[in-house]
């Protein structure tokens, strides 16, 4: 199989509408929206079963309660970015855990960890840039972009190895090389658009969008990582707050009229 190929199996796609913050970026994917979703949807309803299991599961009524109603008004925004999210399944859920963390699955199953609310004392503003944020992943499809990019990257890098005679340390190489001038980059192209959607989002419900930037300057003082920005997928910490300071300034008119 060539590398010409694996690049012609790849669909190019536009996942999203580009909204006030102009996310008009083309996509390639090799894997289709369906695997993904069958994929997701066993791996959620294992996670589920045994968050059930373990009765960590939306045990905190307030929360969940708050939650899910954050996560409501968001939803009913996601048609800016692609009408047919209104269809999908959502599900929203509330997972006792100390870790700080929150995501949204492919197709719209969205859990939040008691760690974030609690560590971070979020407001609700800033609760809703983190799942604003998480939502336009799931959006704009990043799990199934990277999940086609690492296939078409694995597959290219074992052809070469062969053909090169580069072996198990010249493949290892190669991996390192592809990570560090590609994949890492990308993720962190798909970590500043999901904030600049998640502003968008936010503000459209009617949540401050600047808390976005009180959000991640939280989210800095409880990480132990100090990772320098080529060796990590997410931008630095001044990168990101500036970015977001634009454009929360951007979207500042929705969130005004919003707020009538």
């Amino acid at each position: 199989m060539s590398t010409m190929f694996l690049l012609s199996a790849c669909e190019t796609v536009q996942t999203t509408q580009s909204g006030v913050v102009g996310i008009d970026r083309q996509q390639r994917m090799m894997i289709s929206a369906q695997e993904l979703d069958q994929s997701a949807t066993k791996q959620y309803g294992t996670l589920i079963a045994e968050q059930k299991q373990k009765n960590t599961l939306n045990r905190n009524a307030a929360q969940v309660a708050r939650v899910r109603t954050i996560s409501n008004r968001l939803i009913a925004q996601t048609s800016v970015f692609r009408p047919d999210a209104q269809r999908w399944q959502w599900e929203v859920n509330v997972l006792t855990s100390q870790e700080v963390n929150a995501w949204c699955m492919p197709g719209g199953k969205i859990a939040v960890y008691t760690g974030l609310i609690e560590k971070l004392n979020v407001t609700d503003d800033e609760l809703a840039a983190v799942l604003g944020h998480e939502i336009a992943h799931a959006l704009r499809e990043h799990a199934r972009e990277r999940a086609s990019e690492q296939r078409v990257a694995g597959s290219v890098i074992s052809i070469g190895s062969i053909l090169l005679g580069m072996g198990d340390l010249g493949q290892q190489g190669a991996q390192y090389a592809y990570m560090g001038l590609v994949g890492l980059p990308n993720s962190r192209s798909h970590e500043t658009e999901a904030d600049r959607m998640g502003v968008e989002l936010a503000a459209r419900a009617g949540y401050d969008p600047r808390a976005a930037v009180t959000l991640w300057q939280k989210m800095g003082k409880v990480s132990a990582s100090s990772t320098p920005t080529f060796l990590s997928t997410h931008p630095s910490s001044s990168d990101r707050s500036s970015d977001l300071t634009a454009y929360s300034e951007r979207v500042m008119p929705l969130y005004l009229q919003a707020k009538k």
